[in-house]
């Protein structure tokens, strides 16, 4: 789900928390080392993603904030806010060539650059989180 997250809409808020949970308690922060990534730089992207993108002339950006349920993917173009909401059993990560991770949800996708080490770091924390959840509904036998 695409969403304008630019104001403080109390609608918008409970949906993100519906599909993703609600932030990770500063405490779980802390033992996770932080839960959010460094800036990355954006190489391409679905149709719909890439209409807001290219509406300014700014370089392309976004960060990721992991929830318990998912992750948020926040860029910004012109003066707006978006965020990609991606529940765990909906995420799918490719590791393209030697720099680049794509980030899939259905039809949607962006590809960044990953350069650093911190970058390398966030995304395998990303992949663990995403091993210890199950897609809803599925029991262990």
């Amino acid at each position: 789900m695409l969403l304008n997250v630019s104001y403080n809409e109390s609608e918008v808020k409970e949906k993100i928390e519906a599909t993703v949970g609600k932030p990770f308690p500063l405490k779980e922060r802390w033992s996770m080392s932080g839960v959010g990534s460094p800036k990355l730089l954006i190489s391409s992207t679905s149709i719909d993603i890439h209409n807001l993108l290219i509406l300014d002339n700014n370089l392309n950006t976004c960060n990721i904030e992991l929830r318990p349920k998912g992750i948020i993917l926040r860029f910004r173009s012109l003066l707006e806010t978006y965020a990609l909401i991606i529940p765990y059993y909906k995420l799918t990560l490719y590791k393209g060539k030697s720099e680049e991770y794509s980030i899939y949800k259905d039809h949607q996708f962006v590809k960044v650059l990953v350069d650093t080490k911190d970058t390398q770091k966030f995304f395998s924390k990303l992949k663990a989180e995403k091993a210890k959840k199950k897609a809803p509904g599925i029991e262990d036998p």
